[in-house]
């Protein structure tokens, strides 16, 4: 089990942020980041998959492992977390069923977008294995499934040039924003939720910056100094939203996802904030980690475990918003969901963490 550290305390931050906000009008939702910025805990969790992936495909001496190595390692968790994704919309469905057969109340099916399941479930369960259809607050692990199986492309480009991995990926994202290229639902009308031609520009910036950031110490250096940039971008950030100041679609510009806070297509915008937020804070887990050691130490516990922490999150806030549904929400009952969900999220890092332990051998007779 590795030690609570920088990346899988942020990314625990991510989850517990999604996880709130996933129960959409929760008292505790105004209060989370995400309702202060332009980007939200979404690209700070895909960056730092990018990040996690530098990391993983190199040994402790900074050498990179072996590409064959490499490859079958990102195809392996492409895999795992494919069947996530599966389980996980699986289990939502009969979720989503079981309550409206409790709660005798046929709209619920509805929810979601998971109506297309039981109207034709023929076509959608195909669209479901292909990752064509999906459910709303289920569209994360679709985009991750994608983003880490082409993963291998952009890592083995990055062995030879850094440069010339972050140039293709420049290349796709602004192409796509240009041309508005996106990947189509079926069935049913409409696109991703999650662009991947997008969004797969954050990972490969976590892939080529972790990277830089080992070899060079001067871009170490001049992180530092431009805190005071992140800083004021992240402030910038607050005013827009508290004053709810959004570029109209309809009078920008073409191509106008150049210019607006579209999340589909990772605007600029969105991109911009999100580097502002790294530069701002990232000296804050150094001051932190001493200071709160078992705050720190329950969210680098969820950030080690992320996929079945993500997993369970997302059933769990399916299963508040349907209490929420029933009681009415209010404080009490927020109190009630949220919590217990940040509890049963920790009860799960450490399950995932217990299995994982080799068992004892027993003592001879």
């Amino acid at each position: 089990m590795r030690e609570p550290n920088a990346i899988d305390f942020w990314r625990g931050l991510a989850l517990v942020t999604i996880f709130i906000n996933h129960i959409p009008g929760n008292t505790f939702e105004r209060y989370t980041y995400s309702q202060y910025g332009i980007s939200d805990a979404a690209e700070l969790f895909v960056f730092l998959a990018g990040w996690s992936i530098g990391i993983a495909t190199h040994g402790r001496d900074g050498r990179p492992e072996p590409a064959l190595t490499s490859v079958l390692r990102l195809l392996s968790r492409t895999v795992e977390v494919y069947r996530a994704q599966i389980t996980t919309m699986a289990l939502a469905l009969a979720m989503i069923a079981g309550t409206a057969l409790y709660l005798d109340n046929p709209l619920i099916l509805e929810w979601h977008n998971a109506g297309g399941f039981f109207a034709d479930p023929i076509q959608t369960m195909v669209g479901f294995a292909v990752l064509t259809h999906q459910l709303g607050f289920f569209n994360i692990l679709p985009l991750y499934v994608l983003l880490i199986g082409a993963a291998p492309i952009f890592v083995l480009v990055a062995r030879f040039s850094r440069t010339a991995a972050l140039s293709l990926s420049l290349t796709i994202y602004l192409a796509s924003l240009v041309f508005e290229w996106n990947l189509p639902s079926w069935p049913g009308e409409g696109d991703w939720f999650f662009n991947p031609l997008c969004w797969q520009l954050l990972l490969v910036l976590g892939i080529v910056f972790q990277g830089w950031f080992r070899e060079h110490a001067w871009m170490r250096s001049w992180a530092r100094r431009l805190i005071p940039l992140g800083v004021a971008i992240v402030a910038l950030g607050i005013y827009l939203s508290i004053y709810e100041i959004r570029p109209d679609p309809l009078v920008v510009p073409d191509p106008r996802l150049l210019f607006t806070f579209d999340k589909t297509y990772l605007s600029p915008a969105r991109l911009i904030h999100f580097v502002g937020v790294l530069l701002a804070f990232q000296a804050v887990y150094a001051v932190l980690a001493p200071r709160f050691p078992a705050m720190v130490e329950y969210l680098s516990g969820l950030g080690r475990n992320s996929l079945a922490v993500f997993s369970i999150g997302s059933l769990l806030s399916l299963g508040a918003q349907f209490v929420r549904f029933q009681t009415g929400g209010g404080v009490f009952v927020d109190l009630v969901v949220v919590v217990s969900g940040l509890i049963a999220l920790g009860v799960t890092a450490w399950f995932v963490e217990w299995r994982s332990r080799k068992p004892r051998p027993l003592a001879s007779a």
